[in-house]
């Protein structure tokens, strides 16, 4: 069993409006292509109000190459996950957590690539310990914050003195493609926005199980389901201008049926009924995703209520988004002891990770 402690965020400075991304892709970006016309009812349907992003809204009006952007995302990376990591571990001004009692670090990215991997940036940046185990994780996309949170579970259930951070951290603002005119690249410009986020996981007997907040919540297991023969659902196509995003028509038929097998045996092997889940913690993939889950073996919309918040807020910030999520359940404080919640994340693979997490107090 491994304790979450808290979780920061780095936000961007840019807010954009959907209308206005709307109006951007049938004006300036796409306004010669009639296609597009009848692509525009998904950005009224997305459930997106507004999202954050690294650039200005003119940085999308031209092309732009893979080393162009990819430099943009190593400075916005570092500064945003920085920006997570200080609001992650000095929330409480009485008895901050200290850069040094940190053990592990994992870093979850699909937005841009680094080598070394961002997270030797950060421990130049922070008084990191030189001894600090590094776990870097590309290629996960949306499923990266759920399987950041299980190695997480992995490691401190055989080290259960130590502490470990999750960072997750995603700019998916800069994959834009401009020439891209598929289905897939505007269904992700009306969903996709930035963010980075980063969550403390404490260990069992860790010293810093005495600094929790009352309402704390424990990590009990995970499980992972891959299919197989399904590479092409979702994920990037690599090309001399960037990535170009991929998504399936088959995603919301996914969920009824690998997503809610899994749930179910995940749920059958820990031999907890699904009605004893009273909150889902869930990667808000996008409007259909959290429809298709919502009916499943009782799943009611209010168990997804901060993922829906957190959809039109922010968007889809991929791996980085079921933090945010669990951020604002920690906030919630109306949880009784030893309810129990699952955190879920769909991605490319097609993959699903799903975690048993269980409130508790002191």
């Amino acid at each position: 069993m491994v304790y979450i402690g808290t979780v920061g965020i780095g936000l961007p400075s840019n807010t954009i409006l959907q209308n206005e991304v709307k109006e951007m892709v049938e004006n300036e970006l796409f306004s010669k292509n009639r296609k597009i016309k009848r692509l525009l009812p998904v950005f009224d349907n997305a459930l997106v109000q507004q999202r954050q992003i690294v650039v200005e809204k003119e940085w999308f009006k031209e092309e732009h190459y893979l080393a162009e952007s990819n430099k943009l995302y190593m400075a916005y990376a570092k500064e945003l996950a920085l920006q997570a990591i200080d609001q992650c571990l000095l929330q409480s001004s009485d008895n901050p957590i200290s850069y040094e009692e940190i053990d592990m670090i994992i870093f979850v990215s699909s937005t841009g690539i680094a080598t070394p991997s961002m997270d030797t940036y950060i421990l130049n940046e922070r008084p990191f310990r030189e001894e600090v185990v590094r776990m870097p994780l590309w290629g996960l996309g949306c499923a990266g914050g759920a399987i950041g949170l299980s190695r997480g579970l992995d490691w401190l259930a055989l080290h259960t003195t130590k502490n470990a951070l999750v960072i997750c951290c995603e700019l998916c603002s800069l994959t834009f493609q401009k020439s891209d005119i598929s289905t897939s690249n505007i269904v992700g410009t009306a969903l996709f926005g930035d963010g980075v986020s980063a969550a403390l996981l404490i260990g069992t007997n860790s010293s810093l199980s005495d600094r929790l907040p009352e309402q704390r919540l424990m990590m009990k297991a995970s499980h992972s389901m891959t299919k197989r023969n399904s590479t092409k659902v979702m994920g990037w196509e690599i090309t001399n201008t960037g990535f170009e995003v991929v998504f399936s028509k088959r995603i919301p038929k996914l969920i009824r049926t690998l997503w809610q097998k899994h749930l179910e045996q995940f749920l059958l092997e820990e031999q907890i009924p699904t009605e004893e889940i009273t909150s889902f913690i869930a990667h808000p993939g996008g409007r259909k995703v959290l429809e298709e889950m919502e009916g499943i073996s009782g799943i009611t919309k209010e168990k997804l209520h901060y993922s829906y918040e957190v959809l039109q807020n922010h968007g889809n910030m991929s791996s980085a988004t079921v933090l945010y999520v669990l951020k604002k359940w920690l906030e919630a404080k109306r949880i009784k002891e030893k309810e129990l919640a699952v955190l879920s994340a769909l991605g490319p693979g097609f993959s699903s990770e799903l975690l048993l997490l269980e409130w508790g107090n002191k």
